[in-house]
């Protein structure tokens, strides 16, 4: 079986406007365009910032359509989080992924922390997404702290864990970050990539940034700074890696 080519993936963690999911779309569609990336991957909630009060997003809500069409010219994928409401009215906080095509939800949190389980229903089971022959692994903040979702996900056969999350302030959270994502690729030999959020994010004043790609020795190959904005991205997969920052 051929093995893929490197898959150039950019994690992103941009400034986010509160329940603006018209403003974080449109930023979304502008960090796709200059990243040069065929995945990127934004935080938790990144389209409405974390507030478990907002509004459900559908995947064909037309405040999408200005990310929908940088992904088209771009020709990525972008991994973006949103709280979602099933078809049975459950609501689950959830990856859609954004292609040229459009928006499908494909992936909900399975590990709720704290007060999301008023409101929220978890995730049924891990799911892997294919892009360009890798098999990435998703998760959602909590999950990535939670030792047997990372198990059952890289038994599923991944290349890369991806996970979308949110951190607060402080080296204490940053050390938490920095060993989950690490402990995950030594762990299963995979690729750890996050997207964590950077400043104000819904009802967060502040939170840690530190987004980053982690090779499966456990090494982190490129990460960003604290910053709103940082977009960091490298190539995974193949033998050899390269950075590039942006």
């Amino acid at each position: 079986m051929p093995v893929p080519v490197p898959l150039t993936v950019a994690v992103a963690q941009p400034a986010c406007v509160p329940r603006d999911v018209a403003a974080n779309a449109a930023a979304h569609a502008e960090t796709v365009r200059r990243s040069g990336a065929r995945l990127v991957v934004f935080p938790e909630l990144s389209l409405t910032g974390y507030d478990l009060a907002a509004e459900a997003v559908s995947p064909d809500d037309s405040r999408l359509r200005p990310l929908v069409a940088a992904c088209r010219e771009a020709g990525a994928t972008a991994l973006a989080g949103a709280p979602v409401r099933a078809a049975d009215g459950r609501e689950h906080l959830a990856t859609l992924a954004v292609t040229g095509r459009g928006a499908r939800c494909v992936y909900a949190k399975m590990w709720l922390h704290g007060t999301e389980s008023d409101r929220f229903t978890p995730g049924e089971k891990p799911h892997v997404l294919v892009v360009d022959g890798h098999r990435l692994g998703l998760a959602v903040c909590y999950d990535a702290a939670v030792p047997q979702h990372a198990a059952d996900t890289a038994a599923l056969g991944i290349d890369a864990y991806v996970a979308s999350t949110l951190y607060g302030p402080g080296p204490e959270q940053a050390a938490r970050r920095d060993g989950h994502m690490s402990q995950v690729a030594r762990t299963h030999g995979v690729w750890a990539v996050l997207a964590t959020s950077a400043g104000p994010s819904g009802t967060y004043d502040r939170t840690s940034g530190g987004s980053g790609i982690w090779a499966p020795d456990g090494t982190a190959v490129v990460q960003a700074g604290p910053e709103a904005g940082a977009v960091v991205s490298t190539a995974v997969g193949g033998a050899a890696w390269c950075r590039d920052r942006h």
